[in-house]
């Protein structure tokens, strides 16, 4: 029989114990109580919630990987490419990228050859499981930068982006700059395939678009590109 002594080594005792009052006028009245626990693992001393507990409660539960925030913080100085940051247990980042020569991937069903093709600014809103697209017709944006959809295949219409299987390695992401660069490489090394909606995103054929575009040197022409009705404003939400 396997000896599994080694599994009980770790043991907990309880030290703390909270009641959560809520009010009965009003949606926001919430008062807790803390319990000091004795060594007979019953409550004691009951005391308003301090400061000091409330810090001590909210690093124990930040340590939780569901609920860390690490991932957005930088390394240094913040990128130039970063619009904003929202810190929360879901938070997220908007950054840009500019016009530039990138590798494409596609499935041998789209008939469009895999490689280098100029593609349009973009700004990217991602969160640790989530990605949406979009692009912008000029490098320096604004709160009031229309955003145009994304030329590429597997994007819905609201500009996520369905990454499939594909496996981010987000949960060994501690930092910002870590975090996007991790998302740009899952994205450019991702085969398209399809048109979600089945519509194009963009004013001509997509699937011509990039056969006359991949490894002909071209800039990514702006005026093929189509509006969302959205401006930046409406992302940072």
């Amino acid at each position: 029989m396997e000896n599994i002594t080694g599994v009980f080594n770790d043991t907990y005792s309880p030290t703390k114990a909270l009641l959560i009052y809520q009010s009965a006028t009003k949606s926001d009245g919430t008062y807790v109580e803390a319990y000091d626990i004795n060594s007979n693992g019953k409550p004691i001393n009951a005391h308003p919630l301090s400061l000091m507990e409330t810090i001590a409660l909210a690093e124990s539960l930040n340590t939780s990987t569901g609920l860390q925030t690490n991932y957005l913080q930088s390394k240094g100085l913040l990128p130039d490419k970063v619009l904003h940051i929202q810190q929360s247990a879901q938070g997220f980042a908007i950054w840009n990228t500019p016009e530039q020569e990138v590798n494409l991937l596609f499935t041998e069903s789209l008939q469009i050859p895999c490689g280098k093709a100029y593609i349009p600014p973009l700004v990217w809103k991602a969160n640790k499981s989530s990605l949406f697209l979009y692009a912008v017709k000029e490098r320096k944006t604004s709160l009031k930068t229309a955003l145009l959809r994304a030329p590429f295949f597997n994007l819905n219409d609201n500009g996520s982006v369905c990454m499939g299987t594909v496996d981010t390695g987000m949960e060994k992401i501690n930092n910002l700059e870590d975090f996007m660069a991790a998302w740009e490489h899952c994205y450019w090394n991702s085969y398209f395939s399809h048109l979600i909606t089945g519509v194009s995103p963009v004013k001509e054929n997509i699937v011509q678009l990039w056969q006359s575009q991949v490894n002909s040197g071209k800039k990514f022409p702006l005026e093929a590109l189509t509006e969302t009705g959205q401006i930046l404003k409406n992302i940072i939400v």
